[in-house]
């Protein structure tokens, strides 16, 4: 495969690739995850993987590193078959992996977290000359760190870095990187674009593997794509563009841009005046002031742990704020409950499908009856019929009506919520307002283009929507106005069209407020 692919930027055209997937296929009961998949990244480049849950590019990577081994196939170092049976055999060929989830001890030091597991490390560590290394490694690709800092002290970002020197420290030279730029803010990733860019100078491959189209449009040379375990087209990101990689990972054209024009009145709909919620003694939101329109999206940004959560609950009615005021419509609702809030038009979408959303264990009737307005009597048939209406108006995958809410997907639960949540809309005595938390999080490019649709049109027919969450471009593609919250306030607030994304990135860090403080 190495002869027959064009080499990558930094590689002569003799060089064989960095590393190679060659023809790999990987079984697991019921699921065929990758199927005769080609894949090769030469020194010198950024290669993405790209595609849609499921599509098998986790399950590349995991092979890619040691981490699964291929039922058929082979993996090449160098033009050179190996035979990687774990991660420390991928790392003892100079090919580590950057989880989404990091792997660090709280408790220990950046130095420590290092050396940590290295089976080339002596017994007894001089922890002077350790220290001094992983600082040179900082320095040299812009990974700044504290060698002795504490790792419970660090940012997330931060901790990325760590993750990162530990696989330089121990001389990798191919670095996976799994979805590396979803908890950081936006001057976090252009500092990972940096070094990455780095990396790449120095000679070193680059694996990428995100469903962020822009940021991949942006630092991969080339992307690979992949649908339903198999390899659907690979390109040169000088090639292509955004909704031919969507069109490739979907298999048919899809929306990338979403913003369709504001349908803004003056009708105020939902207000929340001074919201300040406590949790065990800290203040978790602080002072906030929203005002959503009638036909309007309005849509609040932050990292994670910023507030979001107790933001949203306390807008919704599930739990009480301490201070200030939350109106739907004429009504106040504050501190009066999710009955309350519902009675008044409000309908509340939470970031946790299962579980806050959906009951698992109860059916997609049942689901569907636990906010309904009823009497004495269960209608049960009329619920059923509802549901049944709404699997197929929103392509829900289900058996059927009496099918439990925890078999489905996450995009399915979320279609689930959405048609609950959306029944009346623009009918007497439907929602007037809506609250969606991490509206597409977690769901591929299909599922994710169909739930924003559905809230534009929810906004076009006179609803007020409030989009709550950590994606930023999600909230830039969907709001009419937007917010950045940062630690309980608001740090930022604007038209979303008029806000520079360096001022949006810079509020979401901290710096703003800390500036103006």
């Amino acid at each position: 495969m190495s002869s027959a692919v064009e080499a990558g930027p930094g590689a002569s055209p003799d060089q064989p690739a960095a590393i190679a997937a060659i023809n790999v296929t990987k079984r697991f009961p019921g699921v065929l995850a990758n199927d005769a998949v080609d894949f090769c990244v030469w020194p010198g480049e950024v290669h993405t993987i790209l595609g849609e849950n499921g599509a098998g590019k986790s399950t590349l990577a995991a092979m890619l590193c040691g981490l699964y081994r291929p039922d058929e196939g082979h993996i090449e170092r160098n033009g050179l078959p190996v035979r990687l049976r774990s991660p420390r055999d991928g790392l003892a060929h100079g090919i580590g992996m950057v989880h989404q989830h990091f792997r660090l001890v709280d408790r220990f030091t950046v130095a420590e977290n290092v050396v940590l597991g290295d089976p080339d490390q002596t017994r007894i560590l001089d922890y002077r000359e350790i220290e001094k290394r992983v600082a040179e490694i900082g320095d040299q690709f812009g990974l700044p760190i504290d060698p002795r800092a504490l790792i419970s002290n660090l940012t997330v970002g931060q901790r990325q870095r760590v993750e990162i020197v530990k696989m330089l420290y121990r001389g990798a030279d191919v670095l996976l990187l799994d979805e590396p730029t979803a908890v950081l803010t936006p001057p976090e990733v252009e500092a990972l674009f940096t070094t990455v860019r780095s990396m790449t100078s120095e000679g070193k491959a680059l694996v990428f593997i995100s469903h962020k189209l822009g940021e991949v449009m942006e630092i991969s040379d080339r992307v690979t794509v992949m649908r339903a375990g198999a390899v659907t087209g690979e390109v040169a990101t000088s090639e292509t563009n955004q909704r031919h990689l969507a069109e490739l990972m979907v298999g048919r054209p899809v929306e990338v841009d979403t913003r369709r024009g504001s349908a803004t009145t003056t009708d105020v709909a939902f207000t929340a005046t001074g919201l300040t919620v406590l949790d065990a003694g800290q203040t978790v939101v602080d002072n906030v002031d929203i005002t959503v329109h009638r036909g309007e999206i309005v849509g609040i940004a932050g990292v994670a742990g910023n507030g979001q959560r107790p933001l949203a609950r306390a807008l919704a009615g599930v739990i009480k704020p301490n201070k200030g005021r939350v109106t739907i419509g004429d009504n106040d609702v504050t501190g009066k409950g999710p009955k309350a809030a519902r009675r008044a038009g409000l309908s509340f979408v939470p970031e946790d499908r299962l579980g806050t959303g959906l009951v698992p264990g109860l059916s997609l009737t049942d689901n569907m009856l636990l906010t309904r307005k009823r009497g004495f009597f269960v209608d049960r048939k009329s619920a059923r019929a509802e549901i049944a209406a709404s699997i197929d108006a929103y392509e829900i995958k289900t058996p059927g009506t009496e099918a439990e809410a925890r078999n489905l997907s996450g995009g399915n639960s979320q279609k689930v919520l959405l048609a609950r949540e959306l029944a009346g809309l623009g009918e007497s005595g439907g929602p007037q307002a809506i609250i969606v938390s991490s509206p597409t999080r977690g769901l591929d490019i299909g599922a994710a283009e169909f739930v924003r649709g559905l809230l534009h049109e929810a906004r076009q027919r006179g609803a007020a929507v409030l989009i709550i969450s950590e994606d930023l471009e999600e909230v830039r593609s969907l709001s009419d106005r937007m917010a950045v919250l940062y630690r309980g306030r608001i740090a930022l607030e604007g038209r979303t069209d008029e806000l520079p994304f360096e001022s949006i990135g810079l509020a979401m860090a901290g710096v703003a407020e800390e500036e103006t403080a």
